[in-house]
C-alpha cells in the first residue's frame, strides 16, 4: 500500500493557488510550508517556483505521505518535512523570509491558530510574506451556507473551527494584511506582509 495519500480539495485549488503564489512571492527566497498536509501542494508548487527554496513541515505523522509526493518530483528547491507542531516546537530554522499554510487554521484549536499568527509574526524578517489559504468569516459572518455548514461540522470533529479576519489580525501584531483576495470554493487567500 502506497504512502501517498490524496486529497481531491488540494487537486482543485492547486491552480488559483499557485497564481496568486507566483504574484506574492515573486522576490522571496526561503519559504516555510506550514502543515504540509498529504504533500500535494509542495510538490506542484515548488517546481513552479524556482526562486524558492520550499521547506514542507506538519506532524511526523504526516511525513510518509509528504515524503512520497516528494519522491515523485525532481525538483532541487524543495526540502524533505520537518516536524513542526504549533504550540509544541519552535520555530524551524534561520533565515524564513516567505511563510505558506493552506487548509490549517480552522482544523487548529483557536490557541493553537493565535499562537500561529504570533510565531509568524515574530519570526519573519522585514519585507517577509505569509500567505494564508482556507475559509475564514468576514466581521464575524460566514461567507456563504457551505462555510457555515462546514464550520458545524469542524466543531463537531473537535477542530477549532473557522477563524475571523479580524481576529487574526489582532492576534498578528507587527504584520499588516494587505491583500484579501478571493478564492474558489468560499475561500481567501490572506497575504500579510512585515513592514
Amino acid at each position: 500500500m502506497s504512502d501517498k495519500r490524496f486529497s481531491p480539495s488540494c487537486e482543485n485549488n492547486r491552480v488559483p493557488i499557485l497564481a496568486v503564489l507566483k504574484e506574492a512571492l515573486t522576490d522571496r527566497t526561503h519559504l516555510l510550508e506550514i502543515g504540509s498536509g498529504t504533500g500535494q501542494h509542495a510538490a506542484y508548487f515548488a517546481p513552479e517556483l524556482v526562486n524558492l527554496h520550499w521547506q514542507t513541515s506538519d506532524l511526523t505523522v504526516n511525513h510518509l505521505s509528504i515524503q512520497a509526493w516528494l519522491a515523485d518530483t525532481k525538483a532541487t528547491n524543495i526540502r524533505q518535512p520537518l516536524a513542526f507542531q504549533i504550540g509544541l516546537d519552535d520555530w524551524p530554522g534561520q533565515g524564513i523570509d516567505s511563510v505558506y499554510t493552506a487548509n490549517t487554521t480552522h482544523i487548529m484549536q483557536p490557541h493553537e491558530a493565535e499562537i500561529m499568527m504570533q510565531l509568524v509574526a515574530k519570526n519573519l524578517p522585514s519585507g517577509g510574506v505569509f500567505c494564508q489559504y482556507g475559509p475564514f468569516t468576514v466581521d464575524n459572518a460566514f461567507t456563504s451556507e457551505s462555510n457555515l455548514a462546514f464550520n458545524q461540522h469542524l466543531l463537531n470533529e473537535g477542530c477549532g473551527g473557522i477563524r475571523d479576519i479580524d481576529e487574526l489580525t489582532g492576534w498578528a501584531k507587527g504584520l499588516s494584511l494587505t491583500e484579501m483576495r478571493p478564492m474558489p470554493a468560499n475561500n481567501f487567500m490572506l497575504i500579510w506582509r512585515k513592514p
